[in-house]
């Protein structure tokens, strides 16, 4: 449940400080609020990662299911960045 939980906060920052849009992510100008959003997006990223790795370690979890996690991760970051490609593209 906490990985499921941070597929969720993943997408937050940009739903709330970007807009709804990812062109914030790549921009180099930033403020306040952007760099918030994206020290965030990172945080939750990593965590995405840290979460299985860490229950592994303390034998809470197979590593069976640990690659199934890392799997998802995949999937749901290719799912982002076609969502970015398809943002960035002017005839959408």
């Amino acid at each position: 449940m906490l990985s499921a939980l941070m597929y969720v906060v993943v997408p937050m920052p940009c739903m709330f400080f970007g807009g709804g849009s990812t062109q914030f992510l790549i921009s180099r100008d930033g403020g306040g609020w952007i760099d918030a959003a994206k020290f965030l997006t990172g945080a939750s990223t990593v965590g995405s990662l840290a979460i299985p790795i860490i229950l592994r370690h303390a034998q809470m979890i197979e590593t069976g299911a640990m690659l199934i996690e890392f799997t998802s991760f995949f999937i749901f970051i290719c799912t982002v960045m076609c969502f970015h490609r398809a943002s960035l593209d002017d005839d959408w």
